[in-house]
This record gives C-alpha cells, sequence and structure tokens, in this order.
C-alpha cells in the first residue's frame, strides 16, 4: 500500500471510530436519563460491538489504540511508534 493510501485510510477509520464513539457518548447520556429506552440499549450495543471491531482493525494496521490493557503491544514495545488519536 503506498504511503499516502496508508495515512488516508488511517485518517479515514479514525474518523470512523470518532462518530461511533460520539454516538456512544450521546446514548449513554440519554440512558442516564431514559434506562427503559429498549431501542436506544439496543443501538447502544450494536454501536458498542461496532467500536470495538473497528478499533480493532485500527490496531491490527496502525498500532495500539486503547490503554489499561484494553490493546497490546508488539516486541519491541510500540506504543510510541504511531500518532496517538489526538494527532490525527
Amino acid at each position: 500500500m503506498h504511503k499516502d493510501d496508508q495515512v488516508k485510510k488511517r485518517y479515514e477509520l479514525m474518523e470512523k471510530i470518532q462518530m461511533v464513539d460520539f454516538a456512544l457518548v450521546e446514548l449513554t447520556l440519554y440512558l442516564d436519563t431514559h434506562p427503559q429506552d429498549n431501542q436506544a440499549i439496543q443501538q447502544f450495543n450494536e454501536l458498542a460491538v461496532q467500536s470495538r471491531d473497528l478499533k480493532s482493525v485500527y490496531e491490527q494496521h496502525f498500532g495500539p489504540l486503547r490503554q489499561y490493557g484494553a490493546s497490546f503491544s508488539g516486541y519491541p514495545w510500540n506504543w510510541g511508534d504511531s500518532p496517538w488519536p489526538w494527532q490525527l
């Protein structure tokens, strides 16, 4: 894959992750005040799976993304190899 294509893919994937995670935050706030809304709960759970899957794909291509044991490091320690999410 050409370097420019790889950079573009990284940005596109990060944008998808940010959109899904934003929706998860909004649904969390909504569900705090509407805990009986089954449709919102189902949507939250679907987006949680999407978020997990998108982050796994990101990590397979670009390195660790999640901290506190949710992501594994390659050898040698590769947490500093790629730009942090807020740097994209």
